[in-house]
């Protein structure tokens, strides 16, 4: 976790991690791609595979993080939970070192996000090394303690 208490705290904590995989609501999901495309295109790219291979790869992220019934809908279709799964499903189809989470509850305004976000971490923690989460500090009390 990486607390911050302002708006120039979080920019500087975002500037810390540059070759993180990111989360956040300042990347949105490409809206012309349903989410299968989305998290696909990054192993297209990321690692040059061909469609249907990166669209496999894909299917088995959104059937891990037991997401799959998104895999065809739009950005303007997805619940604020599903966008941030497949937001979280294409950082981790680039196979980074580190991911990072950049102010969840913005992501998810209607869910109680500290445990919905450790239990999708958790579903998908052998894709990627490791992850922090950079949320305001009047947010705190939300998170259990570790």
């Amino acid at each position: 976790m990486t607390w911050v208490a302002g708006d120039a705290e979080r920019r500087a904590a975002l500037a810390e991690h540059p070759l993180a995989a990111l989360v956040s609501p300042a990347l949105p999901l490409r809206a012309n791609l349903s989410a299968l495309e989305n998290i696909a295109l990054v192993q297209q790219y990321q690692h040059s595979l061909d469609w249907p291979t990166a669209a496999a790869g894909a299917m088995g992220l959104l059937e891990q993080l037991e997401c799959a019934g998104c895999a065809g809908k739009r950005d303007a279709g997805l619940t604020h939970e599903e966008r941030f799964q497949v937001k979280l499903l294409r950082a981790v189809a680039a196979s980074p070192a580190l991911v990072v989470i950049e102010r969840p509850g913005y992501l998810l305004p209607d869910t109680h996000y500290p445990r919905f976000v450790d239990a999708s971490l958790a579903a998908v923690q052998d894709r990627f090394g490791s992850c922090t989460i950079i949320d305001y500090v009047w947010n705190a009390p939300l998170y259990p303690p570790r």
